[in-house]
């Protein structure tokens, strides 16, 4: 049974690669992108997405619609020493033997709409046969609750990649980056009552994806155009995981896309999370009601939060969908 999803996205190197895993899956049924400014600009999320469907040439392919530029409240953070300049590892600079630019400019795809009408278009159409995947700052899918909560509530799911519950944060010691950029966005989500999953750095940090594993696998692969792409795009990510995240990629928004296709791979808690707006020192910080004594808990849980992962499963779901390992 194929699963529809809507998946919301500032690329992003460990978004493109979540992006290539959904469009690689037969069980995936992407109905729309929307993008988001968070790793990059909007208009270079927006691009970026743009090229990566150009790469992947799926048969059907998804409209692409552009969404907030700024978050509701804070100025723009974005995260160029992670991903690149161009949010791709300056993919822009790969060049041919010849001097071309390996990657063009790519041809405009579908756009439609705002990322806020368009999420709530989708949900009307497809109801609880939709999951929400959001993979960066939360600031579109606050916009479609302004517009109208409730229909954005008859969503099946919502997997969200953000937050860090007892674990440190990576752009603060307090916050993982998505709730840091837009606090405001991921607090008033997470009030919801949405049928969230929250996939948090507890998580997405144990699943890290090593340069030579990836190297090997695409080795192998039929499909040299995004083999060679792939390869292209995340050699500035595995350098800067050399220096920064134990000498690999961390599959974060992979995660999420996974989690979205099969459940299974994480064991998910019920618990109350807030996040903090404000705070000089912990801005963007989840706040998870984790007390021992149950009676102590006064407030309902907001969302299940991901607190295991099969990590070796992971990882075998998203090289085999990437590149399958009978090529």
């Amino acid at each position: 049974m194929s699963r529809r999803l809507l998946i919301d996205t500032d690329p992003g190197i460990d978004d493109a690669l979540a992006l290539l895993l959904a469009l690689a899956s037969p069980d995936a049924r992407i109905e729309a992108i929307t993008v988001v400014a968070g790793n990059v600009p909007v208009d270079l999320a927006l691009a970026n997405a743009r090229r990566i469907l150009a790469v992947a040439a799926p048969s059907r392919m998804p409209p692409v619609a552009r969404g907030a530029e700024a978050p509701l409240k804070h100025p723009l953070v974005t995260a160029g020493h992670v991903h690149g300049d161009d949010g791709l590892g300056n993919l822009d600079r790969v060049l041919e033997p010849d001097g071309r630019p390996r990657y063009p400019e790519p041809p405009t795809v579908l756009e439609t709409g705002s990322a806020a009408e368009v999420i709530l278009e989708t949900v009307d159409r497809w109801g609880p046969e939709l999951t929400l995947v959001a993979l960066g700052p939360l600031t579109n899918l606050a916009a479609a609750a302004a517009l109208d909560a409730r229909r954005l509530a008859r969503v099946g799911r919502v997997v969200v990649m953000g937050g860090a519950v007892a674990v440190p944060g990576n752009v603060t010691p307090a916050a993982e980056f998505n709730f840091y950029v837009d606090p405001d966005a991921a607090a008033q989500v997470l009030g919801l009552g949405l049928p969230l999953e929250l996939v948090p750095l507890d998580v997405t940090g144990q699943v890290v994806l090593a340069q030579s594993v990836l190297r090997e696998r695409l080795g192998r692969c039929p499909d040299d155009r995004v083999a060679r792409f792939v390869l292209d795009f995340t050699r500035h990510g595995f350098a800067f995981g050399a220096d920064h995240e134990g000498g690999g990629i961390v599959l974060h928004d992979p995660l999420a896309v996974a989690v979205a296709l099969a459940p299974g791979l994480v064991t998910l808690e019920p618990m109350s999370v807030e996040v903090e707006c404000d705070g000089r020192l912990t801005r963007g910080m989840s706040v998870a009601d984790r007390r021992a004594i149950p009676s102590h808990r006064k407030r309902p849980p907001t969302c299940r939060v991901a607190v295991s992962v099969d990590r070796e499963a992971v990882l075998r779901l998203f090289l085999d969908r990437l590149c399958p390992a009978s090529a």
